[in-house]
């Protein structure tokens, strides 16, 4: 059944519960026959279950293209503009221009990072929770910046990591995320560690 068909649906279920309710509610306290409310749980949930598929194929666009395409103007179709962000070194921040700030760091040394699978993708009935797995990878190949103007030099070598991304969504865009990779893993494939 078509999406728009099944929107459809559920609005005439729920226009027509609302109509039962009216006039069940003025002959009695009951508010919806059982077999209305049944009919409203089965397209709520459809309507939930969408959600959730939008919320991944966002997601899926997120990390396929905005991030690894380095389209940052474009990170609002997916973030809320004051999203709280967890990463995997355990600091936080608040904010989506310092979260693209971040994310545009990992690209200074490593332009060609990129996450193109979502092995293990789901989230919970209503889209408010998605999880998500990837591998990020890429090659160290311009200098690392270390603060007070000094730089690692690049080792060109190549980094391939799982990662994984939790997302609390509210309104179409993430209000939080929680990063997770191996930092040591990260630094040891690309020779800033042994």
């Amino acid at each position: 059944m078509k999406k728009t068909t099944i929107h459809a649906l559920a609005v005439n279920a729920l226009l027509a519960g609302a109509v039962v309710a009216t006039f069940t509610g003025c002959s009695n306290n009951s508010v919806y026959s059982s077999e209305m409310q049944a009919k409203i749980d089965s397209m709520q949930n459809i309507l939930a279950g969408d959600t959730l598929k939008s919320h991944i194929t966002k997601f899926d666009t997120l990390d396929f293209v905005v991030f690894s395409g380095a389209q940052w103007e474009r990170m609002h179709e997916s973030h809320d503009k004051n999203i709280i962000v967890n990463w995997p070194d355990g600091h936080h921040t608040v904010g989506l221009a310092r979260h693209i700030a971040d994310m545009k760091a990992l690209f200074v040394y490593a332009p060609d990072t990129r996450i193109k699978i979502h092995p293990i993708k789901f989230g919970n009935t209503t889209g408010e929770w998605t999880c998500v797995t990837g591998i990020m990878e890429g090659t160290f190949t311009k200098p690392m910046p270390l603060g007070n103007g000094k730089f690692a030099p690049p080792t060109n070598k190549a980094f391939k990591i799982p990662m994984c991304t939790v997302g609390h969504w509210k309104n179409g865009v993430m209000i939080e995320e929680s990063l997770f990779w191996d930092n040591q893993t990260y630094m040891r494939q690309i020779g800033m560690s042994q």
